[in-house]
């Protein structure tokens, strides 16, 4: 299981990057083997301001249709539009090029309650790490 050490992490599976203009969220990659293989993704609108733990963005597979959350306070920067055509993106790539949407927060003292790395990974299913 790939788990970045730089990233931080939400108990719904979602990861964030920091950068200098928003953070950058998407699914983990325990996140998109449960999921499998991605058929359609729904994304947030550019503009929307989601709180921590708003229903951002829904992933839907062969297998099931999942809420992506939001893991911090924010309006809503940017979307990665190439998920519309090619959501397997997450599934190749869930750090990368799936990455979902991004945000500018309103509350960064959300970040620090999110898991790092080590802590994401000991929240796992032991059959799945």
């Amino acid at each position: 299981m790939n788990v970045p050490k730089e990233l931080r992490y939400s108990k719904t599976h979602e990861w964030v990057r920091e950068e200098d203009d928003g953070v950058v969220v998407g699914i983990t990659d325990f996140a998109q083997a449960q999921l499998s293989d991605l058929t359609y993704a729904e994304l947030p609108e550019r503009g929307a301001k989601l709180e921590a733990r708003d229903e951002a963005a829904v992933l839907e597979s062969v297998k099931a249709a999942a809420d992506v959350y939001s893991p911090v306070s924010g309006t809503v920067i940017d979307i990665n539009e190439q998920l519309v055509d090619n959501p397997d993106l997450v599934n190749n790539d869930p750090y990368g090029e799936g990455w979902i949407f991004k945000l500018d927060v309103s509350n960064e003292a959300e970040l620090d309650e999110l898991m790092d790395a080590e802590q994401y990974e000991e929240s796992l299913p032991e059959d799945d790490v």
